[in-house]
């Protein structure tokens, strides 16, 4: 990796989702703008808050996309991530850091 990118691979698919009642939402329904959830899996040297195995939240839209070994991931800046769910924040806090 180099300079300021995160290689991240996308949590789940493209596909069915189900609400929180039960409801199966076809991968045809239309939703507006929605950000993605991911997990880095390699950071560049000159990254500060991320470190793999971290769950990122990013714009699928600003994303570029690459195959290595049969698996597709997402290459993405630093700056391009939205919020950083993290285990090594401090118990009283969400987790969660921007």
């Amino acid at each position: 990796m180099l300079h300021d990118r995160v290689l991240v691979r996308q949590d789940g698919g493209e596909g069915e989702r189900r609400s929180s009642a039960g409801i199966v939402i076809p991968a045809t329904a239309s939703m507006g703008r929605r950000l993605s959830w991911a997990t880095a899996v390699g950071v560049g040297p000159n990254v500060r808050s991320i470190v793999v195995g971290d769950r990122v939240l990013f714009d699928p839209d600003d994303r570029s996309e690459v195959e290595l070994h049969g698996r597709e991931y997402v290459l993405l800046r630093e700056r391009d991530v939205h919020a950083v769910a993290a285990s090594r924040v401090e118990s009283d806090g969400t987790g969660l850091y921007l």
